[in-house]
């Protein structure tokens, strides 16, 4: 069974972008995977503070519970990530939590001296994000970020699910179309992973 790590970056726990990720983790497990949740808002994370104590091995200093989650998070196939635009980027506790896997660079590609743009072997991720404007560039500081981010943990941005236009907590109800999306790249998701499983045979 295929476990993907599920990060939800939403303020809002039944926002629209929540709603969206709640109808991808449905297609996850009805398509036989299996999901690890962590709802952001409801987690003890510190910003990074930039003490660079993480030079030492790769592992960040500061205690919350950023350890447990990244690594329970090493242990999964793919990645969903979701987060609310605001300002043109991802929320404030998605970009908290990005921050902290600063750790992570560190230790592959100053510790272990990784290869840069090295994609042999890459996880999967997909992106979830909505908006409440109709700009044309709204998703582009983010994607740029999410793509930095997942590189993190040796993740390609596999898919992008994107909505303008809501900006209300049940706006999305108003499109059906948009959730059953949500739903489907859950199930490609697993299905891509067992694609990947087949042609390594």
């Amino acid at each position: 069974m295929k476990k993907i790590g599920v990060i939800v970056g939403s303020p809002r726990r039944e926002g629209n972008t929540a709603r969206l990720t709640n109808q991808a983790v449905k297609g996850v497990v009805d398509a036989g995977g299996e999901v690890l949740v962590y709802v952001l808002r409801e987690q003890n994370l510190s910003p990074c503070l930039e003490i660079y104590g993480c030079e030492k091995n790769g592992q960040c200093v500061i205690q919350d519970d950023f350890q447990q989650i990244c690594l329970q998070l090493t242990g999964c196939q793919a990645f969903i990530l979701s987060s609310p635009i605001f300002f043109y980027t991802v929320s404030a506790h998605t970009k908290i939590f990005m921050d902290r896997f600063q750790s992570r660079w560190v230790k592959k590609y100053w510790l272990d001296k990784k290869p840069f743009n090295h994609t042999e072997n890459q996880k999967k991720g997909l992106f979830i994000s909505a908006g409440a404007s109709h700009g044309k560039k709204l998703f582009d500081g983010a994607l740029l970020t999410v793509r930095y981010f997942f590189d993190t943990l040796d993740t390609t941005l596999w898919r992008s699910l994107l909505y303008r236009g809501l900006e209300f907590p049940d706006d999305v109800l108003k499109h059906p179309e948009y959730l059953d999306e949500a739903y489907q790249g859950g199930v490609d998701l697993v299905r891509a992973l067992a694609a990947d499983d087949s042609e390594n045979c």
